[in-house]
């Protein structure tokens, strides 16, 4: 069974090519471009890990980290942290669920290194 991806970001540009080349590697990924939908899609789709933007619409990024962290069902899922936003790396990087931060632009192969070893160390 492929393992499944939840990919949250408001960039159809930048959904299209992480979809894309992370269907390819065989994951089965599902995409979410609205902050305050997120958590709902994330509870129906039941994700191994959330590919996660900073700014989004509705809710940001760190705010739906911080459920993600609070809530029993979500406390052990890996999260890699995508955006623009360079200086929001030092707040996720004290998230103990934030497996990885990546600067926009970035290399999807790069991204995809990040995924499998943060699934490969997920408890």
């Amino acid at each position: 069974m492929a393992q499944k991806i939840m990919l949250v970001d408001d960039e159809p540009d930048i959904t299209t090519v992480i979809k894309a080349s992370l269907e390819k590697e065989g994951f089965e990924v599902a995409c979410c471009g609205d902050g305050r939908k997120a958590w709902e899609d994330i509870c129906a789709f039941k994700p191994d890990l959330i590919v996660l933007d900073v700014m989004l619409p509705g809710v940001d990024g760190w705010s739906l980290q911080k459920r993600l962290a609070e809530e029993p069902a979500t406390q052990g899922l890996p999260v890699i942290v995508i955006t623009a936003l360079e200086p929001a790396k030092a707040l996720f990087s004290k998230a103990p669920q934030v497996a990885a931060f990546l600067s926009k632009p970035f290399d999807p192969k790069e991204l995809l290194e990040k995924i499998r070893v943060a699934l490969q160390n997920k408890v």
